[in-house]
């Protein structure tokens, strides 16, 4: 009868097999060997060591495997750097064992997948700084990133097992880094695994009531579709396409997005699926033809909605996205999204960077096509390597930078020429002159934008057609950089005023040098301390700056010289008394103590009710203004006070991705007599008498207080916004509900 330690080695090369024999590559038996040996040592390495679910480890890095030889499609060595991810990590051995045992290139991949050990500086975010990491490994090698995404999604499916708290720091982190970065190399699946297994642990309650409704309508919906698509499929037969048709409903997080942007229930969204038509392509006809001859056969059944026609097989995204996106009139009144692409565009759709190399090695006709997105690919790189390069950013900058120029939607911008340029969205002109050439950039002093005259910090829109204008007398501001929005252009514009300020410093030096001297001084320590203290620079090297800028004149330099000189007795007594002061002794214990945060982040933080606002323990944030009944997470601060955020709130997910250590697991009491303040709009169809019915539902009916309101009618319709105090959701709820019972109002909602 085998013992334990056997069954579980034999569960574990059960699972490694299935790994290989499921993936979509061939192997070779040479690569069947390294992968053999990389779980080999895996198994050892990790041996006797279980994860938080109480499964053994070894499990963990044999389905991130999984993901990455399944999933997205990577080779051997991508397998086998996928089972050693967490070795050097969490045990004894190094980089160096694994570069001897398996290549410079694989130790390379588990190098750049391997987490810092400790950070010395605590106010450093950890997290930003693995993340610098890693994409300072994927710019050498992007395989790196795809292991690392394979080893985020195997985490996130299995993060029930862990504490709340680090299931809100893993799943923040989750939503605001890994799965942009999984949209932007293309790995749609994933992408949306990651958004909707977020949201689960987020609003677990909202996540299972939005599957329940989907679930729900699944009948009803997959009727609509037969309908609609019966007439399609005849078509196209009748044309002699080979295809495949289904309909697909959209993921529970980009429903509930659109919910909350919209500020529209369930039943209110009608786009909850689209249409996919993927086609095989024809010998006598490329594929973008054939996309448009689909599109022709659709349109002649269903009227088309033009102004939402999205083609994306021109001009494909940048990560190497191709399809044609339709939306028509379909039965019933409902417009009905159809997205009509080949084999080939739908595999790079759904499996990105992977399938994108697979289709290049394979198919050496489809070289041109492809070569479209690895010009932008590389242009991506080369974008992080700007980024890096710029050592002064610390790692929660270069995220946020990241986050803006690297994972943001794009706009499309043309020179006068027509040469087309893409640009992170709501980036200036300053940004589009430095995209075009760093000389423009320094030189720039406005704009012309569709032959308007604009400044420099025009937000640009897609389709924009932008013209520099240049001066040979201009230098890059510091201004600039408050509207600056790339990477390439800030970057840019501090090396420019970094050059200037080096300039500055060195002629400041030289004059003061000679202007200290000319008044029979030498120049040293105590001199430069008294000039420091008469014109109220930090230090002296900002004294020199502003010598050599021209804010400090050297007339004036010298006035305070020649005084200083003759009051010298008077100095000698000031400086005898400053040094009694210094020597003077602080009496009693003033030394700060540190105060570890770590205890409150173990249990849930009750928000209690006080009337003394400065005796509570926590703080309302005011980007997102939470009220009781709210979904919440909070964030210690300084006196192990918490400030409390919306979970939804972007910047609580940005400061939950970068400071998971800082969260605090809060929830409400119940609140009765301190309100907090909330703010409704109200639209609808005026009439006489209309904002008085409101405010008496709101101040007699309701008993709630109104703090401001703002009332605007015109054209018979009416747009009323108030500002109000209530205790709960429960409470603004019911408000809301009231409301939308009066008699012109068409439509409440919170703001």
């Amino acid at each position: 009868m085998a013992d334990g330690k056997d069954i579980e080695r034999e569960e574990a090369l059960a699972a490694f097999y299935d790994m290989l024999s499921s993936s979509l590559r061939t192997f070779t038996d040479e690569e069947v060997n390294v992968a053999h040996k990389a779980f080999l040592l895996a198994y050892e390495a990790h041996k006797g060591t279980r994860r938080k679910s109480g499964e053994a480890y070894i499990m963990h890095p044999i389905a991130v495997a999984k993901i990455v030889s399944n999933e997205i499609g990577l080779g051997y060595k991508s397998i086998a750097a996928a089972l050693l991810h967490d070795v050097v990590e969490d045990t004894d051995y190094t980089v160096d064992d694994i570069e001897g045992m398996f290549g410079e290139k694989i130790a390379f991949l588990v190098d750049g997948l391997t987490k810092f050990d400790d950070i010395f500086d605590k106010s450093v975010s950890i997290q930003a700084e693995n993340f610098k990491k890693l994409m300072l490994a994927m710019a050498d090698d992007i395989r790196v990133v795809l292991i690392k995404l394979a080893d985020r999604l195997h985490n996130m499916r299995t993060l029930g097992s862990m504490a709340p708290h680090k299931q809100e720091k893993i799943a923040s982190e989750t939503l605001y880094l890994y799965a942009p970065l999984a949209h932007r190399l293309g790995l749609y699946n994933i992408k949306t695994e990651m958004e909707d297994l977020t949201m689960k642990f987020q609003f677990p309650r909202i996540y299972e009531e939005l599957q329940s409704k989907i679930a729900a309508t699944a009948e009803e919906r997959d009727a609509y579709i037969k309908t609609f698509t019966d007439p399609i499929v005849q078509r196209l037969n009748e044309h002699s396409i080979a295809f495949d048709i289904s309909g697909r409903v959209k993921s529970v997080y980009s429903i509930w997005r659109k919910m909350e942007t919209k500020q529209v229930s369930f039943e209110e969204i009608y786009d909850l699926f689209a249409v996919r038509i993927v086609f095989k392509p024809a010998a006598d006809m490329d594929e973008k033809q054939q996309c448009w001859r689909i599109y022709s056969l659709v349109t002649d059944i269903y009227k088309p909605n033009y102004g939402r026609l999205r083609d994306w097989i021109s001009t494909p995204k940048d990560n190497g996205y191709e399809s044609l996106h339709i939306t028509v009139m379909g039965t019933l009144g409902r417009w009905v999204e159809l997205q009509v692409r080949s084999e080939r565009m739908n595999e790079i759709a759904e499996r990105g960077y992977a399938a994108h190399w697979r289709y290049k090695s394979q198919h050496e006709s489809l070289q041109g096509d492809v070569s479209s997105f690895d010009a932008a690919l590389d242009k991506w790189l080369v974008r992080i390597r700007e980024m890096l390069a710029n050592s002064e950013e610390n790692a929660t900058d270069f995220l946020d930078q990241l986050k803006l120029n690297l994972f943001s939607s794009e706009i499309m911008v043309y020179t006068p020429r027509g040469k087309m340029v893409k640009l992170p969205k709501k980036s200036t002109a300053i940004d589009f002159a430095y995209e075009i050439h760093t000389a423009i950039g320094n030189k720039a002093i406005g704009a012309k934008v569709n032959h308007k005259l604009v400044p420099l910090s025009y937000v640009l829109s897609n389709g924009d057609q932008v013209e520099m204008l240049t001066a040979d007398n201009q230098k890059p501001q510091t201004d600039w950089l408050s509207f600056a929005t790339t990477s390439r252009a800030r970057n840019q514009i501090k090396i420019a005023l970094k050059a200037e300020v080096k300039e500055h410093f060195q002629k400041g030096k030289q004059d003061l040098e000679e202007i200290i001297r000319s008044c029979g001084m030498q120049p040293n320590a105590m001199i430069y301390k008294r000039l420091t203290d008469a014109y109220g620079v930090t230090n002296k090297q900002e004294l020199f700056s502003q010598v050599g800028s021209g804010i400090l004149k050297l007339v004036e330099v010298e006035k305070v010289l020649r005084k200083q000189r003759r009051s010298k007795f008077l100095r000698y007594v000031e400086l005898q008394l400053l040094g009694t002061g210094k020597r003077k002794k602080i009496h009693g214990n003033q030394e700060p103590t540190e105060v570890d945060p770590q205890p409150i982040n173990k249990r849930a933080f009750l928000l209690k009710e006080g009337t003394d606002p400065s005796k509570l323990a926590y703080r309302i944030a005011p980007c997102c203004n939470p009220i009781p009944g709210d979904s919440v997470i909070g964030f210690i601060e300084a006196e192990n006070k918490a400030l409390i955020h919306k979970k939804s709130c972007p910047i609580a997910i940005r400061e939950a991705s970068q400071h998971g250590n800082k969260i605090v697991n809060a929830k409400w009491t119940e609140h009765k007599v301190m309100s907090f303040l909330a703010r409704v709009t109200i639209s609808g169809i005026d009439r006489v008498g209309l904002l008085m019915d409101l405010v008496k539902i709101i101040s007699s009916e309701m008993s709630v207080n109104i703090r401001h309101l703002n009332a605007e009618s015109h054209d018979g319709l009416f747009e009323d916004e108030f500002d109000v105090y209530v205790h709960s959701t429960t409470e603004l709820n019911n408000l809301i509900s009231r409301l939308q019972k009066i008699d012109g109002v068409k439509e409440v909602k919170r703001i």
